[in-house]
């Protein structure tokens, strides 16, 4: 059961890969980054289920923080240089 699990977010993972290619506009790309980080996120703690290992939940917490700081981050960066693009 567990293997078609991670089967099945590996094959989330990659749709939202695609989405990130494909993605008509930046943010459906930042939206599939964030959402492959969160998928990250659930695979990382899955295969800590699986071996074992409870630190990886730790891991898998920090990564959490780690991509929801980074969407904001760039969110910041492109909204600030699209008002310095509509200013000049």
């Amino acid at each position: 059961m567990f293997a078609a699990v991670t089967a099945a977010i590996f094959v989330a993972m990659g749709l939202t890969l695609v989405r990130a290619f494909a993605g008509p506009s930046l943010y459906d790309r930042i939206l599939a980054g964030n959402s492959f980080g969160t998928k990250t996120v659930l695979l990382i703690g899955l295969m800590g289920f699986i071996t074992g290992r409870p630190h990886f939940l730790d891991i898998a917490l920090l990564y959490a923080l780690i991509n929801f700081a980074s969407t904001i981050a760039i969110l910041r960066f492109f909204s600030y240089r699209r008002s310095q693009e509509e200013a000049a």
